[in-house]
């Protein structure tokens, strides 16, 4: 009986292996070919790391099944049921992957502190170190659902799902959330770093090549996530130039207002621009406090630095947890109403205010804890 496959299913199956080729043609090992040093960089650790825990794992697979061959049931191998030790060979087994977790060690941990993402870069590419004088692009980033907004102050202009970055000049990007945790990831650019509500995170990179490359968010953050995309453009200096004078020329601003209506959910947003942007958004936008109204962060840590409000403010501390959806807003409070059961005087702290002409200290404890309020969650 012939066992061979009729022609239909061999033609089938041609055409399967085609497609599964063409399909595998189509991708793109971007994490270890990336476009900017600092991927560069992580790529060839991990390179290093897989080629390093090779060097055991491979030797224990052949030996394996050599072992399993040699002493099989059928073989006639020396059995020898008082045998227990071998000097020789605890060293070696030993010893190899103690060398293995030596070196893998050693380079881990000189390349974790090199590659901090908090630490400005050092060159622009292998041989290629830093010019003295360069000043770094800053570039504030902000995780919205289910979009990214960056802002550009130095060119005081604003995108939505569009990253354009000069190549071969130092990046220094400001990274928050608007509400739940999200991962800024550029493949070709850097590790992914977390955004999250209410402080603030950093990473210094820089990329060397112009083209176009796709970004995202590495963590799952609800309905939308999986549209949470953003194109990273590579510009020459001119280019970058153009481009964004050509924004700074169009027509929309980005004030507190306009961000209140950008930072509902949304999905699958299209690129947008915005020619202006208010100086102290991101700023707002990391201390909780872009509605009209609201207390930052840095204010409450201030309050809280001095001690409190003492028992004046007991019966007003009820909606000072965060509420983006603004309705501390719709209970005002009611002049005469002292009530401490009274539902108006529960309305959301605004301001500590000092008597007239007298000068108040919250001020200089904004300057002082401005820092410590970008790194410090919200419980």
């Amino acid at each position: 009986m012939s066992t061979r496959t009729p022609p239909p299913l061999r033609r089938v199956s041609r055409l399967g292996s085609l497609a599964l080729i063409a399909s595998l043609s189509a991708c793109s090992p971007v994490v270890l070919d990336p476009a900017g040093d600092i991927a560069k960089q992580e790529a060839h650790l991990v390179v290093t790391a897989t080629l390093l825990m090779l060097l055991i794992i491979v030797p224990v697979m052949l030996l394996t099944v050599f072992f399993a061959w040699k002493y099989r049931a059928s073989a006639q191998a020396t059995y020898d049921p008082e045998w227990h030790h071998s000097t020789k060979l605890e060293l070696v087994i030993w010893a190899a992957p103690l060398a293995i977790i030596i070196a893998l060690g050693s380079i881990t941990w000189v390349t974790t502190h090199t590659l901090d993402p908090y630490r400005p870069i050092a060159r622009v590419a292998e041989g290629k170190p830093l010019a003295a004088g360069v000043k770094p692009l800053d570039i504030e980033v902000v995780a919205l659902d289910w979009k990214w907004l960056f802002i550009y102050p130095e060119q005081k202009i604003a995108t939505v799902n569009e990253l354009a970055l000069p190549v071969d000049r130092p990046i220094n990007f400001h990274i928050t959330s608007s509400s739940v945790m999200n991962s800024f990831y550029v493949p070709a650019l850097a590790g992914q770093i977390y955004a999250m509500p209410g402080m603030t995170t950093q990473l210094h990179a820089v990329l060397n090549q112009t083209g176009k490359f796709v970004g995202f968010s590495a963590n799952y953050s609800g309905a939308g996530f999986s549209g949470m995309r953003f194109q990273t453009l590579g510009l020459a200096s001119a280019d970058f130039d153009k481009w964004a004078t050509d924004i700074a020329k169009g027509e929309g601003k980005l004030d507190g207002t306009a961000y209140l209506e950008l930072a509902k959910p949304s999905e699958k947003d299209p690129v947008r621009h915005f020619a202006a942007v208010s100086p102290d958004l991101f700023d707002k936008v990391v201390n909780l406090c872009v509605r009209p109204g609201k207390m930052c962060t840095q204010d409450m840590m201030a309050i809280d630095a001095r001690g409190g409000t003492g028992k004046s403010g007991a019966y007003n501390v009820a909606t000072l947890a965060y509420d983006k959806f603004g309705r501390e807003a719709v209970t005002p409070v009611i002049a005469g109403r002292q009530g401490a059961g009274d539902a108006h005087t529960k309305a959301f702290v605004r301001a500590i205010c000092a008597p007239k002409g007298a000068t108040t200290p919250l001020a200089a404890d904004r300057a002082k804890l401005s820092l410590a309020a970008q790194h410090t969650p919200l419980s």
